[in-house]
């Protein structure tokens, strides 16, 4: 049984655990594969509008998301996430899960559609699930991302309405 709720300070330690291992990797995130533990506490409890986790049965935590405004002033209507699966729960649907659960909460939250601004093209299985969830990609981004073992790499914009205009 999966069960998302708000992030609170006392789950950081588990975030972190799973957020450490992709932002090492640096193939699917453009944090600097040396960033530091404060620096990416900042930049997924405190920037965000808000954190979730996803728990469980036994309350350990198996991903994570966040959700904020992609821009600011008159683009705040139009929400941006950013997930993350530990390694250990990959291919069991927490990310599924954890983006249909972004969707409710954005239009809970007000928003009007949701945007990723950098999916890495070679996140075949992130490209795949964001379009079977009703995401297109109405940009590329040629070379925008600098992939640790395949060099430059395309990044996809991606886009979903969540509300009627």
């Amino acid at each position: 049984m999966l069960h998302i709720r708000a992030a609170t300070d006392a789950d950081w330690p588990a975030i972190w655990s799973v957020l450490e291992p992709t932002f090492r990797r640096g193939d699917t995130y453009t944090f600097a594969t040396d960033v530091t533990e404060a620096e990416a506490r900042h930049a997924w409890m405190n920037l965000p509008a808000a954190t979730f986790v996803a728990c469980d049965a036994q309350g350990a935590v198996l991903g994570t998301y966040v959700i904020k405004a992609n821009q600011p002033g008159h683009g705040s209507h139009v929400s941006n996430c950013g997930y993350v699966v530990s390694e250990a729960a990959r291919g069991l649907g927490v990310a599924s899960a954890l983006c249909e659960h972004s969707q409710q909460e954005a239009v809970r939250m007000g928003f009007r559609a949701m945007q990723f601004n950098f999916v890495v093209s070679t996140n075949e299985g992130a490209v795949r699930l964001w379009r079977k969830l009703g995401f297109a990609i109405v940009g590329t981004l040629p070379g925008a991302f600098r992939h640790p073992q395949h060099g430059f790499v395309d990044a996809f914009v991606m886009f979903k309405q969540l509300q009627q205009p």
